[in-house]
């Protein structure tokens, strides 16, 4: 991890893996970078034309499913919330409690490069709630908001 002063830090992939259980194909958040606490931060998601689902959505013109976008903001806000609670690896799972507010705006292609751009709402023991906003070149792609919880049993 990149920390550039007490508020600010960058985890790099080899972090994200150090702290999340999801791995290729469904590690889906290459960076997060302008971290602060677990308050937020943006991950950040390189959308290139060798993903596993584009060959099926859809075959003539590849777009990337919305759902995994929403993932994507989930594991970025889990990988926040690991590193705050102190983590130096994995817990045994982060389980999704809610999506609600989901909303997608325009496509996400190959080529595209996709930020998610997570606030926390609330936090209750090991429970959050997040407030995502997917962007490709600053326009809203989706945006959700999300409730997770870490499981260490």
């Amino acid at each position: 991890m990149d920390q550039t002063n007490d508020q600010t830090a960058t985890l790099e992939v080899q972090d994200i893996i150090r702290l999340l259980p999801h791995r290729y194909p469904f590690l889906l958040v290459d960076r997060i970078v302008e971290i602060r606490g677990d308050q937020s931060c943006i991950g950040i998601k390189n959308v290139t034309v060798n993903e596993p689902f584009f060959p099926g959505h859809f075959p003539n013109r590849p777009v990337m499913p919305g759902v995994l976008m929403i993932e994507g903001m989930a594991q970025t806000a889990g990988a926040i919330c690991a590193l705050s609670r102190g983590y130096d690896t994995a817990p045994k799972s982060v389980l999704f409690l809610t999506v609600d507010k989901a909303k997608f705006r325009r496509p996400v292609v190959p080529g595209d490069t996709l930020e998610y751009h997570m606030t926390k709402l609330k936090q209750k023991r090991t429970m959050w709630w997040f407030r995502g906003e997917a962007k490709v070149k600053g326009e809203l792609a989706c945006e959700a908001e999300l409730g997770a919880m870490i499981v260490d049993e």
